[in-house]
């Protein structure tokens, strides 16, 4: 649907009407009623008048990183869907995601004063609004108001997303979707590789020696230089970095995952015998000094400060490190260069998900409007992505590195394997094998951005990032079945958590194992004691869950 000057298309095309022998009044009035009725029941049709909903608002630190001048309720994302959809959002509270946004969403349903529209999170919170009849039914809007594209990228999760939103055959919300991020690389200063005449590593092993040689190099002068820069969690999630999970993959584990085995059994990841060779690698590794000695003592601020200082050479991350942290670096020492590796030959485990901490968007009940939902990511997730190619503002704000939060709402639905499918249309663009102006706004984007990296023309750190992200990192997962990941299982009506005292006993045992505090043996010990602790009625309901969610 083209816009012009404000209108739809099928506005234009109904105006003719308005010249025929009826009352000019009446006239109006029947293409207003059509109109309305266009927009109501399909994906970019405008409303006649502005529609201007209530909005519960995640926001993000430092605003969002909008630019000056812009606002939640006033920026790229709000204007474009004021333009095209003559919708507006009102916010009634904006707060930080977290303990204070979280707060004000359950006080707004026991007040029974939810917004018109509200991104609550987790499936506890979702399951509470329906069993309340607090929010609409939005099996129609997603029927009537989602694109085929936008229905593609749910399905490409198989159908556990969208039934987890599913209620006695309902759509009450639409769920938020996590796209395949890959596994995690190693980064390694390959300026220090070539002054140590060290070669590429291609296994675990290889890799773990050449951070041994930069210690006992001291590469970074003054005996300041560490090992694998490493948080005392010891794993990380998708959003976070300073893990060593490669090397629980490397060795089959994945700890603080439900996992489904190959004969259909359901086994906590952090209790399996792989776990206990992969904690037994990492005391060898803490006690060669690859490991970052002080690590215990370190916090996430600590280990950013190292890398920009250029005192640590190595790091697992994912493949989006070189805009965080890694670019710090580059920053402050231009001959600085990290490279991506892949070291692990190993296929990431199948995992179970129970959806507890997933993001929803609902409509409160009674709303005479639902549809705007659909309508909204519709327009930001299909139309400004694939069909208008001068979505320039919005497509500015992925350059301007603002934060997704600065969205109305605060979801993001694609493909699964969106990240391959984008960084492979760049590289077909580079290479010339498709054109340019086939790209999708953010893909244009990474292009213009990658090009002019690598002809010189950029030289900043940011440059640097996003050329070494999507045209090192994300190609070495791309072609390794052992660098993408697997999509998750629902787990059912299961809830899966784990309770904070287990947990608090599995951080403990799996750090005192790795510095030495404890022998090797006390894994086993501690197995039994998660057990008997409550561990296996937690399996069995998880294996009751699943089994039933997939009879």
């Amino acid at each position: 649907m083209k816009v012009i000057a404000g209108c739809t298309a099928l506005c234009i095309a109904l105006l003719g009407e308005c010249c025929l022998p009826v009352s000019a009044a009446q006239n109006k009035k029947d293409l207003k009623t059509r109109v309305l009725e266009r927009a109501e029941h399909s994906a970019y049709g405008a409303y006649p008048e502005t529609v201007t909903y209530t909005l519960g608002k995640i926001v993000g630190t430092k605003n969002s990183n909008l630019p000056v001048g812009d606002t939640y309720e006033n920026n790229a994302y709000t204007r474009y869907l004021k333009k095209l959809l003559n919708i507006q959002n009102k916010d009634v509270f904006e707060l930080e995601d977290g303990r204070t946004y979280e707060q004000a969403v359950e006080m707004a349903i026991q007040d029974k004063e939810i917004p018109d529209v509200l991104v609550v999170k987790g499936l506890d919170t979702l399951k509470q609004l329906v069993e309340r009849g607090m929010v609409e039914d939005l099996s129609s809007v997603y029927e009537e108001c989602a694109t085929d594209r936008i229905k593609e990228m749910y399905e490409s999760y198989g159908t556990s997303v969208l039934d987890s939103a599913t209620f006695d055959g309902k759509l009450y919300a639409f769920p938020d979707t996590v796209i395949d991020h890959g596994s995690m690389l190693l980064w390694l200063r390959s300026d220090w590789m070539e002054e140590l005449g060290l070669a590429e590593p291609t296994t675990m092993d290889e890799g773990m020696e050449i951070i041994r040689q930069f210690v006992e190099q001291d590469m970074a002068g003054d005996n300041k230089t560490i090992g694998i820069a490493c948080s005392t969690d010891l794993l990380s999630e998708s959003s976070s970095t300073y893990g060593v999970d490669p090397i629980f993959t490397e060795m089959g584990s994945m700890p603080g995952k439900w996992i489904l085995q190959d004969d259909g059994s359901v086994v906590y990841g952090s209790v399996t015998s792989q776990t206990r060779d992969a904690l037994a690698y990492l005391h060898e590794l803490y006690e060669n000094g690859i490991i970052d000695s002080r690590f215990l003592l370190r916090k996430t601020e600590n280990l950013d400060q190292m890398i920009a200082d250029g005192t640590c050479g190595a790091v697992f991350g994912k493949w989006w490190a070189p805009n965080n942290p890694l670019s710090s670096t580059s920053r402050a020492n231009e001959s600085a260069v990290w490279k991506p590796y892949l070291l692990t030959n190993k296929k990431q485990l199948q995992t179970l998900e129970s959806y507890k901490d997933w993001q929803y968007v609902v409509v409160r009940k009674g709303y005479e409007h639902p549809e705007i939902v659909g309508k909204c990511i519709s327009v930001l997730f299909d139309y400004t992505r694939y069909q208008d190619r001068n979505a320039s503002e919005i497509n500015d704000y992925f350059s301007l590195n603002v934060d997704p939060t600065a969205r109305p709402m605060n979801i993001n639905v694609d493909y699964w394997d969106a990240l391959y499918r984008t960084t492979e249309h760049i590289q077909q663009a580079l290479d010339g094998t498709i054109k340019v102006n086939s790209l999708t706004g953010i893909e244009k984007a990474y292009y213009q951005t990658c090009k002019s990296y690598m002809k010189g023309y950029l030289t900043t750190a940011t440059a640097w990032a996003s050329y070494a992200s999507r045209m090192q990192a994300v190609p070495l997962l791309a072609k390794s079945e052992s660098g993408r990941g697997n999509q998750p299982l629902s787990m059912g009506d299961a809830d899966g958590e784990i309770p904070q005292s287990l947990q608090e006993l599995e951080q403990a045992t799996f750090l005192q194992i790795v510095c030495g505090e404890k022998p090797l043996s006390y894994f086993d010990e501690f197995v039994q004691e998660w057990y008997s602790s409550g561990g296996d009625k937690l399996t069995q309901e998880v294996q009751k869950g699943y089994d039933e969610k997939n009879k």
